[in-house]
């Protein structure tokens, strides 16, 4: 994260200057937003996110939060010393994500056959886990 500018500085250079595919990079892959959106509903420590019902692997978890901390979308803290263990926090440049999720669940819900009303869905996950981030 660009301290000056509060830009996040991508670890890889672009592939473009186009800020959709510069975002895609960032957050585009299977489970980057989901951990997100989980974000958004409360969750805030490891466990919390493996029982979601996506089912992701530990590895996969460990990669996607290492990477939304390096790119200044999370941060962690550190809630106990031993054995170490961490909460993961949406920065202010996370929680700008809450509309374009939003935008992809509403889109979901409108044209994939077989998913859950976009607010239903979100509430379901709000109620899941108290601390949900709302608005």
């Amino acid at each position: 994260m660009n301290r000056e500018t509060g830009q996040i500085d991508p670890a890889d250079p672009l592939r473009s200057a186009c800020p959709l595919a510069a975002t895609l990079d960032l957050v585009g892959d299977r489970w980057t937003l989901l951990v997100v959106r989980d974000m958004f509903a409360g969750k805030r420590r490891y466990t919390e996110f493996l029982g979601s019902p996506e089912r992701i692997t530990t590895n996969i978890l460990a990669d996607r939060l290492r990477r939304l901390e390096r790119a200044g979308i999370v941060r962690a803290v550190v809630y106990q010393e031993n054995p170490p263990r961490r909460e993961y926090l949406l920065t202010d440049t996370g929680k700008a994500l809450l509309p374009a999720i939003r935008a992809l669940g509403h889109w979901g819900a409108t044209h994939v056959a077989g998913t859950a009303d976009a607010t239903t869905a979100f509430a379901a996950l709000r109620k899941q886990t108290p601390g949900a981030v709302t608005g």
